[in-house]
Order: structure tokens, then sequence, then C-alpha cells
């Protein structure tokens, strides 16, 4: 009866160790899994790398917006480390509507925010506005030729912004405006996005996993070829 006991108490010691390194295993694994996802736009199907297209879009009655993040370009230096090129955005796309629920893609304009326009918008309040002015040429002769402006107004009563972009081209002769409502719903999604995406703009993610992606302009690695091929410019279709 002893031996009995004994051998049921090691049976059962083992089953529980062999659960606990499960569950550890398991975790690390989720962990690395995790990790690879939101430091990563692509994701490899074994095969080749699938490209990721995650926008966030709103439609609205005359209007439609959508936000992407774009992911920052790295350099490398002569002593094997890497340093920020270019810092990410995210990119504001609008598209004006046609018809019921259908909209002009080839109409599009973009807008990219720059990490600190982000922290503007983040960090509104439920009554507060911001505005943004964009100029391609802006240090040189032909500054004022093509001016964007992005604008986020409150609602009165609080329930929601405005965001409004107008793009003026001189040289196209053309004068665009987009108005989307946006909801209150509809913009903590956004804050909460943002925010999530501030990081990896400005290349932090990179910096604490130290797993950087090369962005190099003469011999872009596998890793940056797999990202998905998004404007790296608002002034870019």
């Amino acid at each position: 009866m002893l031996k009995l006991s004994r051998l049921l108490l090691q049976s059962s010691s083992s089953r529980d160790s062999l659960s606990l390194k499960s569950l550890v295993s398991e975790a690390t694994i989720d962990l690395k899994l995790l990790r690879g996802l939101t430091t990563q736009s692509g994701m490899s199907t074994g095969k080749s790398a699938a490209k990721v297209f995650a926008p966030y879009s709103i439609y609205k009655g005359k209007a439609a917006l959508s936000a992407d993040p774009l992911l920052p370009m790295f350099t490398k230096l002569e002593s094997g480390g890497y340093k920020v090129e270019r810092r990410g955005s995210i990119m504001l796309t609008f598209w004006p509507a046609i018809g019921e629920r259908k909209y002009d893609w080839d109409k599009r304009q973009k807008f990219a925010l720059s990490a600190t326009e982000v922290g503007s918008l983040i960090s509104l309040g439920s009554k507060d506005s911001c505005e943004f002015f964009h100029d391609p040429s802006m240090l040189s002769s032909n500054a004022g030729q093509v001016r964007k402006s992005l604008s986020i107004k409150a609602h009165a009563d609080g329930s929601g912004y405005f965001v409004s972009l107008s793009v003026v081209n001189n040289i196209l002769k053309t004068n665009d405006r987009f108005v989307v409502p946006v909801t209150t719903a509809e913009f903590a999604v956004m804050r909460t996005a943002f925010t999530f995406a501030l990081p990896h703009l400005i290349g932090w993610d990179q910096y604490t996993n130290q797993v950087p992606h090369c962005a190099s302009k003469s011999s872009p690695t596998a890793a940056a070829a797999a990202l998905p091929q998004l404007p790296s410019s608002e002034w870019d279709r």
C-alpha cells in the first residue's frame, strides 16, 4: 500500500510538472508570435511572405476615410547597428462618394500624420480641435503651389468630430475638399489604434526587440522586401 501511494504521488507530481512545462512552452510560443505580429507587417506563409493590409475605414454619406500605419525606414551603420532614416506615419486617405454606398477611389487624396501630429490628435479632448498644414515645396520657389490642410473639429454637443481635408493644387487648377463626420466611438478606435502604433512609427518597438528591418536604398533585405508596398508619401497615389 505504501509503495502504491508513493507511485501515485510520483505520477501526480510528474503530470503537474509536465502540465506546468506545457503551459510555459505555450506561453513562450504565444509571446513570440505576438511579438512577431506587432513588429512586422509581413507574415510568412511558409512558401512566401503574405502582405498584410489592415486599414481602419469610416464610410459616410459624402466621403470615406481610412487610416494605415506606415513603418519607419532603417539604414545600417558601419558599426553594424541600425538607425532610423525616416520615421513612420499614419496615412489618412480620403475619397468622395458618388452615390449611395459608392465611392470614387481614383479621386482619393492623402495626408500623412507625423508622430508629433499623431500626438496632437490622440490628446484631443471632447471639445478640442486641431489643424495641420502640409506643403511639399515649402522651402522652394514653388511654395504654395500645392497645399493641404487637415482639420479636426469637435461637434458642439461633444458627440464626435468633423475630420476634413482640403487640397488646393494651383498647378492642376483643382480644389478638393472632403468632410467625414466621426462619432465618439469611431474616434475612440482611432485614438487607441494610433496610440498603439506610435512607438512603432518612431522605431522604438525595433529598439526594444533589437530586430530592426533594414531598408537600405541600395540593397533592401528580404525582410524589408516582404513589407506591404504602401505609398511612402501622401503625394503618391
